[in-house]
């Protein structure tokens, strides 16, 4: 691995030295690297400047100007007003900053500021600001390319890095326009791309890149500059989950079936509708992935109601055709049992003598049930299993397994998803199939599960009657309520969802517990109405939900415990309390509990929430798309949120690249990445070196995550 100039500690760059290291280091510049990727936060194009002589009362202005004179002056109500006279070639303005007279030891006379506000009148104009930049400072600032003055020519485009008190503007400012030339050339010298890549992707050049980024010259630049910093992430990123890809495709070779269509051609002629365009699109791709010799790990992203069942069902089909086994786990027991009914009753189809025997193996199956399951799993005599985490406990074993299914992957651990994974007996690895019914864009679907082949399911089946989703505020409650009466009066049953189990002293919200109470006592005196929440212990838990299923109880006040795991045809009203507490997904899982039956449903989301939690919910109630609202939810929540605390010390995922914008770049750089493991699995070839020499420096510690899971 080749020495970069940019690995030089952050002390040897001008500007710096031993006595402002620690400082840097606590803004987590520890090296030339961190200084040259530390981008500026702001951008202001000179060309917009006001000249101060032209401001106008009641506008909003951003000058450039030096301070004249500055000072504090008290009122008589006690608030302390700091004050600073700025001036530009035209005239001069107050810049007044009320309640903040600590300002007076950080501005200087002599400063040169960059200030945005609004402009008032109090005993003549003085400008408010909201922002404001330290450009340079007298005798010490260096006017120049990267913009550093107000009096530089037009079209100079002003950056403005994150700071700290330590680490002043004016200093940050210094340390590149003394050091960015070399620091560009070091960068360019750290190139992985060649060319024709580059000009092929339409993107500059590393060193040309960050410059764009430093050193615009006129405001669209620093945009071309990010997409390249945001592709080479994605491509490192990508390339770190081939490479972990091809090393799993080694050491874990797959099974490869022989597809008879004894199973699957009888239960694919008896069904009484027709698979979708996206089912039949999905099969094909799971179907190639178990015949071939490579081992599948699949990840199955569908909406709620798009039929993963079924897919899931032919793929186990296709295993025991061929004389294997295959398993379903769910995360409840409840689930479960309802894939094994709906399975069972799909098999239906099929001939006595050739229908398979579906064996359920959860926590409640015990004594003599178990041990004949057990032992049907470890002959072979059972080919389909479904169960819970159950299927991966110790003393369960297989004769042969050929495709693990787990639903709902996001419910279970790492270790627990890839359990059904593990070798057999004979050392074969069994192909995996993974199921999210919760929708995420596909953008970040390829982020975070770029070690997986991505199927979606992005079709209903025909003739399914979407859900009518209503917002209302609290006011309506008795309405609402009249209206969930007359779905019970016709033999109907609904939910009523709350953001919090207990009232707490911190907020106003609705409880499910007090709310249980009242509803049961006062507003549906007559009427069965049930508990769940996530205090329940698991066994009440399961009963309640089963009671509910089996039309005993008539309403079920929950929390979100419900989100997934509960299959209730017969449920036409969800209503969920201060709506405005969940997320878009979170209430687009909630509102396909309802509906199942093929009927009318509705979901109706209680909110008194300000406007931009009524612009949000609207967004919800104008769609039943669940990938359409994934990606309004990304935009809203934003990326950050949805990886996770990071760990101390660690960098975050993503830094540069925006998934909602970038999707395109995020498609050629997987493509890319794929075609140089494919093509040079060890990067050894000398064209590669550069990409080697980069995946080792900066991404070895994530290599190594990745491949130990």
């Amino acid at each position: 691995m080749s020495y970069s100039r940019l690995d030089r500690p952050v002390q040897f760059l001008k500007g710096v030295g031993p006595r402002r290291d620690d400082a840097f280091r606590k803004l987590g510049l520890g090296t030339a690297r961190d200084v040259l990727y530390h981008l500026p936060r702001r951008y202001d194009d000179a060309s917009t400047l006001m000249p101060i002589e032209g401001l106008k009362v009641g506008e909003d202005a951003t000058v450039a100007g030096t301070v004249r004179s500055k000072g504090v002056l008290p009122t008589r109500k006690g608030l302390r007003i700091f004050q600073a006279v700025l001036r530009d070639d035209s005239g001069m303005i107050t810049c007044s900053w009320p309640g903040q007279p600590w300002l007076e030891r950080k501005i200087r006379e002599g400063d040169e500021l960059l200030v945005t506000g609004p402009v008032k009148f109090f005993h003549g104009r003085q400008l408010h600001p909201r922002e404001f930049t330290v450009l340079s400072r007298e005798g010490r600032g260096q006017k120049g390319r990267s913009g550093s003055g107000p009096r530089d020519a037009p079209g100079t485009v002003f950056v403005s890095y994150p700071s700290s008190d330590e680490i002043p503007q004016w200093v940050l400012r210094r340390v590149f326009e003394e050091n960015l030339d070399w620091l560009l050339e070091a960068a360019d010298e750290d190139e992985y791309l060649p060319e024709e890549v580059r000009t092929g992707l339409g993107l500059p050049g590393l060193g040309e890149a960050l410059r764009r980024l430093h050193r615009p010259r006129e405001p669209s630049e620093p945009e071309s500059g990010r997409r390249r910093l945001a592709f080479d992430e994605l491509f490192f990123l990508q390339l770190v989950q081939a490479l972990a890809r091809l090393r799993q495709a080694r050491e874990e070779p797959g099974m490869a079936f022989s597809r008879t269509n004894r199973l699957i051609r009888p239960l694919h002629e008896a069904l009484p509708f027709q698979l979708t365009d996206a089912q039949a699109r999905v099969l094909r791709e799971i179907f190639q992935d178990m015949t071939s010799a490579r081992r599948m790990n699949r990840l199955l992203q569908g909406d709620v109601g798009a039929g993963k069942t079924l897919v899931a069902l032919f793929a186990m089909l296709l295993a025991v055709e061929d004389g294997a086994q295959a398993a379903l786990m769910a995360p409840t027991e409840l689930l479960a049992e309802q894939h094994a009914l709906s399975i069972r009753a799909l098999l239906e189809a099929l001939p006595q003598e050739e229908r398979p025997p579906v064996a359920l193996l959860t926590g409640s199956v015990k004594g003599r049930a178990r041990e004949e399951t057990l032992e049907g799993l470890r002959e072979g005599q059972i080919p389909l299993a479904v169960g819970t985490h159950a299927l991966i406990q110790d003393g369960v074993a297989f004769r042969r397994l050929g495709l693990g299914v787990v639903d709902e992957q996001h419910r279970f651990g790492v270790r627990q998803r890839m359990a059904l994974g593990e070798a057999g007996p004979d050392g074969a690895r069994p192909d995996v199939l993974v199921m999210s019914a919760t929708p995420i864009p596909r953008s970040l679907a390829l982020t975070l599960y770029g070690d997986l082949d991505l199927s979606v399911l992005d079709e209903l089946p025909p003739g399914r009657t979407p859900v009518t989703t209503l917002l209302r505020r609290p006011g309506a409650r008795d309405e609402i309520w009249a209206g969930v009466a007359r779905e019970l009066d016709r033999g109907r049953q609904a939910y009523v969802v709350y953001p919090q189990v207990e009232a707490s002293e911190n907020t106003e919200l609705l409880d499910a517990v007090q709310e249980h109470e009242r509803l049961a006592g006062e507003v549906f005196p007559d009427r069965r109405v049930g508990l769940l929440h996530g205090r329940v212990p698991a066994d009440e838990k399961e009963a309640v939900m089963r009671a509910f299923r089996d039309g005993e109880v008539d309403i079920l006040v929950a929390t979100t415990v419900i989100e997934v795991g509960i299959d209730v045809p017969n449920a036409t009203v969800m209503v969920i309390e201060h709506a405005e507490r969940f997320g878009l997904s979170q209430l687009h899982q909630l509102r396909g509990r309802v509906g199942r039956g093929g009927g009318e449903a509705w979901c109706i989301l209680v909110s008194a929430g300000g406007d931009a939690a009524e612009e949000r919910l609207r967004a919800f109630v104008s769609t039943t798309d669940g990938f359409r609202i994934a990606r309004v939810d990304l935009q809203i929540r934003g990326q950050g949120d949805l990886f996770g605390a990071q760990q101390h010390g660690r960098d975050p995922l993503l830094r540069f690249a925006d998934l909602l914008v970038d999707e395109a770049l995020l498609e050629e750089a997987r493509t890319l990445a794929r075609q140089i493991v494919e093509s040079d699995p060890e990067l050894a070839l000398p064209e590669h070196q550069a990409v080697r020499d980069r995946l080792e420096s900066h991404y070895a510690e994530r290599f190594r995550l990745w491949k130990t899971g």
